[in-house]
């Protein structure tokens, strides 16, 4: 064992398996309150686009009215490129939340017809 110090283990841990994940785990689908945040989000950092834009266009010297008109056209292709996450995370929010309510609808449908069992 020439060359290795007395400290080193082969048997221990490196320290690549120490760190945790650097991927957290994406917060389950469809659950109660996550299409809220999902929208609030996006909604939110687009109106944050906008502003900040606006603001820009205002410390250039142009009108503040024309500044948010021109803010809000130049946002829309904007937000479709920066906000690609947060759109995709609502549409996974929404059509769990779709999916959930016509499952419950069919539930429904099918205890008033007498087919299925209540359910709980």
């Amino acid at each position: 064992m020439a060359g290795r110090s007395p400290d080193e283990n082969d048997d221990a841990p490196s320290d690549a398996s120490l760190r945790p994940d650097p991927t957290p785990e994406p917060a389950p689908v469809g659950t109660r309150g996550g299409l809220a945040v999902a929208l609030v989000l996006y909604v939110g950092a687009r109106l944050v686009l906008v502003a900040a834009l606006a603001g820009v266009l205002v410390l250039v010297g142009l009108p503040v009215l024309v500044a948010l008109l021109i803010a809000i056209v130049v946002s829309l292709p904007l937000s479709l490129v920066l906000f690609r996450g947060l759109r995709a995370r609502l549409a996974r929010e929404t059509d769990a939340a779709t999916a959930d309510r016509r499952e419950r609808r069919a539930q429904l449908r099918a205890q008033l017809r007498g087919d299925a069992p209540p359910a709980g």
